[in-house]
């Protein structure tokens, strides 16, 4: 099952999210339109899978699905569920949405969007600016706190690097181990 929004102007224009069914292994590819094309891998647990899947198929995987509101209202990039399975393929496309599966999906795959997106900026950070990790830590603080991160136990081995690493400033060090340690508590 693949998710991809594209949207010209905004940042990033291109989202795209592709999970198997049968694999932890997914792949991500967000990006400007004129930057080069490339899918990266990334992990995503059964449970949130099978959530997942189960809302694909309560869509009945896209086939003849309009769910598309059909009235005036701001563009917000136009965004596809595509299945694959074999022979069966189906797709739908819409702007937005009132259908409540159709939502919850489009959440999940918004939020995995989101999720990785701080894991590439807080690995960025690491390895290229060590005085902006604790920013790019704030950055993943303020979706955690909106509870828009679908698992953000990924996170937690770059968390556990930034919290046990001197070469990080005390600040960052500080929030990454309380970032830790409430992910841990939260299940």
């Amino acid at each position: 099952m693949t998710f991809r929004r594209v949207f010209k102007g905004s940042s990033p224009e291109f989202i795209e999210i592709s999970v198997r069914e049968d694999s932890d292994l997914a792949s991500y590819e967000i990006r400007q339109l004129d930057e080069d094309a490339g899918a990266s891998p990334f992990q995503v647990s059964a449970g949130l899978r099978s959530k997942m899947f189960d809302l694909a198929a309560e869509l009945k995987h896209f086939q003849g699905q309009d769910l598309d509101v059909h009235r005036k209202i701001a563009y917000l990039g136009e965004k596809t569920f595509h299945w694959d399975c074999g022979a069966e393929v189906h797709e739908a496309k819409f702007n937005y949405t009132m259908n409540a599966a159709a939502s919850q999906l489009l959440q999940i795959f918004e939020g995995l969007t989101r999720q990785q997106e701080n894991a590439d900026l807080i690995s960025r950070r690491m390895k290229y600016d060590r005085l902006g990790v604790n920013d790019a830590l704030l950055q993943f603080e303020s979706d955690l706190n909106r509870s828009l991160l679908p698992e953000p136990k990924r996170l937690l081995p770059m968390l556990e690097q930034i919290a046990g690493d001197p070469k990080f400033v005390d600040i960052a060090r500080q929030r990454a181990r309380s970032l830790a340690e409430r992910i841990r508590h939260q299940g």
